[in-house]
């Protein structure tokens, strides 16, 4: 196959930015993008050339010339539509999580074994250079047998509170990117999952049932423990951080500025301030994740973010969940899916 065809399902925020990511990939075309409110999308897309906007998605699904699609909608419409385009046998991204129930989303993979087509999750610190540095070195043994983990993820601002309602609540829309990066970099399951968690920040969050302050404490099979933190709001930016030390030493990530420049004066030393938020901070791992699907339909190189870690990713996010609410650890299954 030496060029394929795309549809693009949800033309929202991530949507659009995949969208804008993939024009510029020379072996792909879009061919149609699909949003409940096509008409917002429509002026959009023609100035990046794509001329097929719909409103129903299943005409990107029936059309036969259509190879893969990229799942960029609401998370309650993922499993429908994986399930969908495995019949149809495309090839599907789909953004995280891929649903919010274990047993829906093993139904989800199960069609996607049986149809033999390749689903990629939408973790894309995985694709991040700086994390790619720390599971490769940790591979390659130079630190040793990683012993901590510590993962910090801080947002700039809090989402709307009508985005939390339908969001899953912190565990799932927020800390699930770090139990993935936690997976990534020690190469290994989590047994246990400690959460605790608070509202610090707006009450309103609270209201409508979620928190917006945890920390997580995972426990892995090969004996490694993470600890992790999040918040809704750091007033000084996007706070993205990793360390892990092990045996032989220590690898840590800090965070990216705009500028590596450091200022120094009577008045004091300056740097940039952090980047503001995600499109800024992993604008390049989006792109790098891009290429690695568009590869593996392409070339049928392996996938390097499976369905599987969606899935253990949720059941980390699922175990969080049930500690916070019930104030204990919780144990983990490791019953793996294959794809």
């Amino acid at each position: 196959m030496e060029k394929i065809s795309i549809g693009i399902i949800g033309a929202g925020r991530i949507g659009r930015l995949h969208a804008e990511n993939i024009i510029h990939i020379p072996q792909v075309r879009i061919k149609t993008i699909s949003d409940i409110f096509a008409e917002n999308a429509m002026e959009w897309a023609a100035q990046i050339g794509i001329e097929n906007v719909v409103t129903d998605y299943e005409a990107i699904l029936n059309d036969p010339e259509i190879d893969a699609v990229f799942i960029c909608s609401p998370t309650d419409t993922h499993v429908p539509i994986i399930l969908q385009a495995a019949e149809k046998g495309k090839h599907i991204f789909c953004e995280k999580p891929i649903s919010f129930s274990i047993e829906e989303t093993e139904a989800a993979l199960a069609a996607v074994e049986k149809a033999g087509v390749h689903l990629q999750v939408g973790f894309n610190r995985r694709f991040d250079r700086n994390f790619l540095k720390i599971h490769e070195t940790i591979k390659n043994g130079v630190i040793g047998e990683p012993h901590i983990v510590r993962i910090t993820s801080r947002d700039p601002e809090p989402p709307p509170v009508e985005y939390i309602k339908n969001s899953g609540g912190l565990f799932f829309d927020m800390s699930i990117h770090d139990f993935d990066m936690a997976r990534y970099v020690t190469g290994s399951e989590v047994i246990e999952v400690y959460a605790h968690g608070a509202n610090l920040i707006d009450p309103a969050i609270g209201q409508v049932g979620d928190i917006d302050t945890a920390v997580t404490t995972l426990k892995f099979k090969n004996g490694a423990i993470a600890v992790i933190d999040n918040s809704r709001k750091a007033v000084y930016g996007y706070d993205q951080r990793v360390e892990v030390f092990g045996s032989k030493g220590c690898i840590t990530v800090e965070n990216d500025r705009p500028t590596s420049a450091e200022i120094s004066t009577e008045a004091g030393v300056f740097r940039d301030k952090l980047k503001h938020f995600f499109l800024e901070r992993y604008k390049d791992a989006y792109i790098s994740e891009t290429y690695a699907f568009i590869d593996s339909i392409l070339n049928s190189t392996p996938l390097r973010c499976t369905g599987n870690d969606g899935y253990q990713a949720e059941k980390i996010a699922n175990a969080a969940k049930q500690s916070f609410a019930e104030g204990r650890p919780v144990k983990m299954n490791l019953e793996t899916v294959k794809q």
